[in-house]
């Protein structure tokens, strides 16, 4: 497995970590539809919490939520549509970003609460 797959998967797992943590219910982990995924379908009260997780293990190239572009925002979009529908979600629906930073021994996590918007009820 490459470092960059490999580094991905440890920011998930720290983002799952903190998501039980902080309350939230963990429905899945990368699921897919199609050429779509949602790294984390969780539930928070009575939302449902689309979460895209991006992990890096410095900032000088740049935020990992600036990594979250309009497009991959309508593909996030398109996968929860997909998601609600196929399991008859009736939940207000949110889409949160997760930023992981894995430098060294050191990890910080910065959760984005309603990081974008798209109309889904």
């Amino acid at each position: 497995m490459s470092k960059h797959i490999e580094l991905g998967k440890r920011g998930e797992l720290l983002a799952i970590e903190y998501l039980k943590a902080n309350g939230y219910k963990i429905l899945e982990t990368n699921w897919r539809t199609d050429h779509k995924e949602v790294d984390i379908i969780a539930q928070d009260n009575n939302e449902i919490v689309f979460i895209e997780v991006k992990t890096r293990t410095n900032i000088y190239s740049g935020s990992p939520v600036d990594a979250v572009n309009v497009q991959k925002q309508k593909l996030l979009i398109d996968a929860a549509e997909d998601y609600i529908i196929l399991n008859n979600i009736d939940l207000e629906a949110r889409f949160d970003i997760i930023s992981v930073i894995i430098d060294g021994n050191k990890q910080s996590i910065n959760h984005i609460k309603e990081a974008f918007y798209s109309g889904i009820n």
